[in-house]
């Protein structure tokens, strides 16, 4: 169901790793993000963030449909719909929040990774990053990283 990197994992209990995303959390549906559960955080974690990204889109750098920060390490789920008691980062829509799969239509099976990574300190970053700031402002601090790959395709 998910990846294990030495006991952490991240998985939903709406879709299995490498399964179709349900209609319901796509642009198709109700663009509601999904529910996303982890365990096993790694010792010295003292916060986590959460990217949502597809490689596959027609663009240089893919897409970025979600981006949170500032997760405490006591926290070990994100209920549906539900991301924004965290810090919101911008999408690939320009927008805070999270976006659903919509990928163009016969473009094939796109892939939706929603890594997880433990901090090794309580980053105070400002809200409205996008992906590259993120990733830029998290590198020196990562310890452990936690993946789902869930799929959709139009």
């Amino acid at each position: 169901m998910a990846m294990n990197i030495e006991g952490f994992t991240i998985h939903s209990p709406a879709f299995a790793s490498l399964e179709q995303i349900p209609t319901r959390y796509t642009g198709d549906g109700e663009n509601s993000s999904p529910p996303l559960e982890w365990q096993g955080l790694p010792s010295g974690t003292q916060q986590l963030v959460l990217i949502c990204h597809d490689p596959d889109a027609p663009k240089p750098w893919g897409f970025t449909h979600w981006l949170l920060y500032g997760i405490s390490p006591t926290v070990n789920q994100i209920a549906e719909g539900n991301g924004q008691q965290f810090t919101e980062g911008i999408n690939s829509l320009n927008q805070p929040g999270y976006t659903g799969p919509a990928p163009p239509q016969g473009h094939g099976l796109h892939h939706y990774y929603f890594w997880l990574y433990a901090l090794d300190t309580a980053l105070s970053l400002k809200p409205a990053m996008n992906r590259e700031q993120l990733l830029t402002a998290i590198a020196d601090h990562v310890i452990e990283q936690a993946r789902l790959v869930g799929t959709y395709e139009r």
